[in-house]
């Protein structure tokens, strides 16, 4: 099993219990000691190397009184390395064309995930991955999706409700499985994607169908995209990817099959690599693969055995195993 990503426990108590009473955001709210999270187009504020958590006497009145709030919980004991032990935290959604420029000062920027994930804590990359999936949601779920009407807001933000059909809607996740394919000779196969720029490679990854498990997705998604026939697969380990709503289930899968075809539809090239291949390509700039606190980069170095050093990276601290042909 891998470790679970991209912190190996959760790092906040969402209160479920009570965060479905009436009122309790509010109340929330009304603690000086609570803290804002500011959203807008996937992307949140971050100074240095950490989301910038807003102290709510600093902003009052700066923000819309009709802002999407949610509350995302509070920490829980020794899981946060710059919060205090069970401070809520509170997530406010921007409008895609509200102006941020006031909260942009010097040293602060917007970010995404992708570009952030290299250099946030685990603790903070969890928090940012869990406000994505909400306002993700919130986006797509503002009206019923039976009759078209406004929904409302209701459990500090966790549900949906249609005032015309009485209809409930919760944050929905798609299961998708990733799967790391090793060869018999202990070769690993990567593929890359039309989408992504051509030297880049990575685990092979896709959408469970309805009425199918995620073994059976697992060896489905492998023969259509890259013409290999898994004889074994194994659970690894989970990680929540909302871009827009994933579950990535990671399998450890091994096959006979020495050739791969691309079904140049979603994938342009599958690529065996022996350990030494790859790190040997990743550090000349030759290949890049999946980025740090992603359960594909995770897989992979699973599998390689230790920490893959990244292009432009200097040769000290090379592991034995990166030496493994």
């Amino acid at each position: 099993m891998i470790q679970a990503l991209p912190s190996p426990e959760a790092v906040l108590d969402r209160d479920c219990d009570r965060r479905t009473a009436s009122g309790y955001l509010d109340a929330v709210q009304a603690r000086p000691s609570h803290r804002i999270m500011i959203f807008q187009r996937g992307k949140t504020l971050v100074r240095g190397n950490a989301i910038l958590f807003f102290d709510p006497t600093k902003v009052a009145g700066q923000l819309p009184a009709d802002v999407l709030t949610v509350y995302l919980g509070k920490t829980l004991p020794g899981h946060h390395p710059h919060l205090p032990d069970g401070t809520d935290l509170v997530l406010k959604v921007l409008e895609d064309d509200a102006d941020s420029s006031a909260w942009i000062s010097q040293g602060t920027s917007l970010a995404g995930y992708r570009e952030a994930a290299a250099w946030l804590s685990g603790a903070d990359a969890a928090i940012f991955l869990q406000a994505q999936a909400v306002a993700n949601w919130h986006q797509t779920h503002q009206f019923c999706p039976r009759c078209g009407s406004a929904t409302e807001l209701l459990w500090a933000g966790w549900k949906r409700r249609c005032p015309l059909d009485a209809s409930e809607h919760f944050p929905r996740t798609d299961p998708a499985v990733i799967v790391a394919i090793v060869g018999g000779d202990d070769r690993i196969l990567l593929a890359s994607n039309f989408a992504w720029e051509p030297n880049r490679y990575s685990t092979v990854a896709g959408f469970v169908e309805a009425g199918e498990s995620a073994e059976q997705a697992a060896v489905r998604e492998i023969l259509e995209e890259v013409g290999v026939h898994l004889h074994a697969t194994h659970y690894v380990g989970s990680q929540a990817w909302p871009f827009p709503r994933s579950l990535m289930l990671g399998f450890l899968a091994h096959t006979a099959d020495v050739t791969a075809v691309p079904d140049n539809v979603e994938v342009r090239e599958a690529r065996w690599f022996s350990r030494s291949e790859l790190q040997a390509a990743v550090l000349s700039g030759e290949a890049v693969i999946s980025q740090r606190l992603s359960i594909a980069r995770a897989m992979i170095e699973h599998w390689y055995g230790g920490r893959i050093r990244d292009y432009g990276e200097a040769a000290e601290g090379a592991t034995s195993v990166g030496e493994k042909s």
